[in-house]
């Protein structure tokens, strides 16, 4: 048992944080023109930099690897530019971002595809599953295997978008390697039915998500690169037969590259902590550095596991789009405000600047 709180300052590598509590990543569908960050961003970033850290919304290394409608990129002159905007917001009010790199794979639509082209994944294999395009859900399309002389490609755009995201100021970059998205899928057998250096055994599936984050700390530096994990989410109908060794050969390697943390979704995304059988706390001793706890957490359980020394911090999701002061909010006790669920994904202000803080309103 420890006495440490959630409110502490916590040295994150260099970096130091106010406070234990993370904004997660999350996807609001608001990128502007060029998939830009939007007009709105630098401002409801700038809001919630009382978060100890933020973790950017998904953001797209290319063209290439889109997924959804109006999520932003990181690879052109005008969406760097944008982002500066953003992290001059954060930093100017005392907060720590970092960036969250995806390629989607699979997960995508050939409305969203240069050129019209099929998703790109590690095996031919469709998900059931769906995909915001063209103002609406719809199914995803039929991917092709990527070529084994392509898949450098991927860890280079990887490696240009963290130089990108240094470039304009990140604190840092977190690889996403979670929620049924490419590396992930090269990462479980569900989706990787490959038969080369890439599919397999375990350290063939974990091949990709070494190599791209080598690439990226080599770039960033490992002290200021994380990579985001979900063992038994089966988020974007995806699935694995060996969670546990996989995911405890990941933790080592992951340690042995010296990352700052892994972000790891404790059970299904957005749904039950106990959805399957891991033992996390495996995953916690393997790794040496920070681990960052997600899914399902409030102040109570956060305060449990943290005086239990099971996580270092906390990632607070939806709580942080409807209290821009959330972490005053749990420090005081104070009621948080309801979420509008209509506004999650894609508009406006409405919904993502306009919601009270303490400060402006009478809670």
């Amino acid at each position: 048992m420890t006495d440490k709180t959630l409110f502490e300052p916590y040295d994150l590598g260099p970096i130091r944080l106010a406070n234990r509590i993370v904004m997660a990543p999350l996807t609001r569908n608001r990128a502007g023109t060029g998939l830009m960050p939007g007009e709105y961003a630098a401002t409801y970033y700038g809001q919630r930099a009382s978060a100890g850290l933020i973790i950017t919304e998904a953001t797209q290394i290319s063209a290439d690897a889109q997924g959804y409608q109006d999520t932003p990129g990181l690879y052109t002159q005008q969406q760097i530019e944008g982002w500066r905007k953003v992290t001059d917001a954060v930093h100017a009010r005392g907060g720590r971002i970092f960036v969250q790199l995806w390629h989607v794979g699979r997960i995508s639509h050939v409305d969203l595809r240069p050129g019209g082209t099929a998703p790109v994944a590690p095996s031919a294999i469709r998900a059931a599953a769906k995909t915001f395009v063209n103002n609406g859900f719809h199914d995803v399309s039929e991917p092709r295997a990527l070529a084994l002389d392509e898949i450098p490609g991927i860890v280079e755009d990887f490696r240009r978008a963290a130089a990108n995201a240094m470039a304009v100021g990140f604190d840092g970059v977190e690889v996403h390697g979670a929620n049924g998205y490419l590396l992930e899928q090269f990462i479980k057998d569900g989706a990787n039915t490959r038969t080369d250096a890439y599919g397999g055994s375990i350290e063939n599936r974990a091949r990709l998500l070494l190599e791209v984050t080598a690439a990226v700390a080599k770039e960033t530096g490992a002290e200021r690169t994380g990579v985001r994990l979900s063992p038994v989410s089966s988020a974007g109908a995806i699935s694995c037969s060996d969670p546990q060794p996989q995911y405890d050969y990941i933790a080592e390697q992951l340690s042995a590259l010296g990352v700052v943390y892994l972000h790891v979704v404790e059970g299904a995304t957005g749904g039950p902590r106990d959805s399957a059988p891991f033992d996390f706390d495996s995953l916690r001793s393997r790794f040496k550095n920070t681990y960052l706890a997600n899914n399902g957490y409030d102040l109570e359980l956060a305060n449990a596991r943290l005086s239990e020394g099971k996580a270092d911090l906390f990632a607070f999701g939806r709580p942080f789009i409807s209290n821009p002061d959330l972490v005053e909010r749990l420090e005081t006790g104070a009621p948080l405000n309801a979420l509008d669920p209509a506004t999650l994904y894609g508009g406006g202000a409405k919904g993502y600047i306009d919601y009270p803080a303490l400060a402006n309103s009478n809670a």
